[in-house]
């Protein structure tokens, strides 16, 4: 029996079992079961290189922003509306057959965007390039998930189930659950709150499911079997994702309303170009992106070619912006000179430690190197031997 097959068994063994007190532990284990063969689905099979056909762009600029949607939902158009580049749109679907990137230049920085194959229902188990679409999602800083508003709204719960089958997890954070293994010593766990979800033998049953007989776990929050599993696989990624809902012109004012009301939503048009700047404006938003300018001592700033930070990739404090110039450059730092809103005041002293802001100016301050002989009086160091019995003796005065 295949890998795909057991899990739909185990799927149908979950929706056959009433879920009560009496089978949360069985439900427990069941749900480990799925988790770790979904795992092995993604694993490439055993005796192959590795180097199977995908698509693949190189990174560039300072974020990357993925399109994912069904077929023939505008992803291809939307490319071209914000980038200018050039991907092929036509009515039928799968006009699009690998990724073709494109370049947004907004707010002085260069975000990519990738246009990548519309993907359908069952993309997690590799059907219709499903496995190469989403492992370039996952590359990416956060996800434009388009959506046709005059189809459904289930088209967005099959995406985001299929998405959540390979380990991606949208719009949401990592659970606060500490976990480590250990050599010896068995199984301890802890929780600073009450659970209500999970308790300690069916933590233990998980934990033996994985073959795990010696860890270290304390819940720090109210959380779930799912989340625990999350934990224990280690492999999880927690993006970003906006829902875009395109075609808005074919639908009425009522239902654009409740669309644009939704969380993370915002509605568009590409056929009439309605409501593009809000969408970029939300990408930014989502992004997180801080820009920094530079000036130079004695002169102006320089508010040309920003120094872009982000919390997702490095940080966004004074010693990461040292380190973006150059990395030698923070054993250099005497301190700095902030003009922006994470200032108290203008110009203010700062650390490595500061936090900066979007939009701030940053003025660094070396250390001055000492001087080899120095100048009369505020010499640095003087000349002498440091020992008396090493100075030279004067001679004998004349009589």
């Amino acid at each position: 029996m295949g890998i795909i097959e057991k899990i739909k068994e185990i799927e149908a063994e979950m929706a056959r079992t009433q879920k009560n007190k009496a089978t949360e532990y069985h439900l427990g284990q069941l749900k480990a079961k799925i988790a770790k063969l979904r795992t092995q689905l993604l694993e490439p099979p055993k005796g192959s290189s590795g180097g199977g056909e995908g698509f693949e762009v190189t990174k560039f600029g300072h974020g990357r922003v993925a399109l994912i949607g069904f077929p023939s939902v505008g992803k291809s158009t939307l490319l071209t509306m914000l980038t200018g580049t050039h991907s092929e749109a036509a009515s039928y679907e799968f006009t699009t057959l690998t990724c073709i990137p494109g370049i947004i230049h907004y707010n002085d920085t260069k975000i990519q965007l990738l246009d990548l194959p519309g993907i359908i229902e069952g993309a997690s188990e590799g059907k219709g390039r499903g496995r190469q679409v989403i492992a370039v999602a996952k590359s990416s800083d956060i996800v434009l998930m388009v959506l046709d508003a005059s189809k459904s709204e289930g088209h967005r719960q099959i995406l985001t189930k299929e998405l959540e089958a390979v380990g991606l997890r949208l719009n949401k954070r990592p659970p606060q659950i500490y976990f480590k293994k250990k050599k010896t010593g068995g199984i301890s766990f802890n929780s600073t709150l009450p659970l209500t979800h999970v308790d300690e033998k069916l933590c233990y049953q998980i934990l033996h499911e994985y073959k795990i007989h010696n860890a270290e776990i304390l819940f720090r929050e109210d959380a779930t079997v799912d989340d625990l599993i999350d934990v224990i696989e280690g492999n999880r990624k927690y993006m970003k994702c906006v829902y875009v809902y395109n075609k808005i012109d074919v639908i009425g004012i009522d239902d654009v309303d409740r669309l644009a009301r939704q969380p993370n939503s915002v509605v568009i048009s590409c056929n009439l170009k309605l409501n593009l700047d809000r969408l970029l404006a939300r990408m930014w938003d989502e992004m997180g992106l801080v820009r920094v300018y530079t000036k130079p001592q004695g002169q102006q700033p320089d508010f040309g070619d920003p120094v872009v930070l982000s919390a997702d990739r490095g940080g966004c404090t004074v010693e990461d912006f040292c380190n973006h110039i150059h990395r030698s450059l923070v054993k250099d730092v005497k301190y700095v000179l902030v003009w922006g809103t994470s200032a108290r005041h203008y110009p203010q002293h700062c650390g490595l430690s500061h936090n900066l802001h979007d939009e701030d100016v940053v003025q660094i301050v070396k250390k001055k190197e000492k001087e080899e002989g120095g100048r009369g009086r505020f010499k640095s160091h003087s000349n002498a031997p440091a020992r008396i019995s090493d100075r030279e003796k004067k001679a004998p005065l004349k009589t």
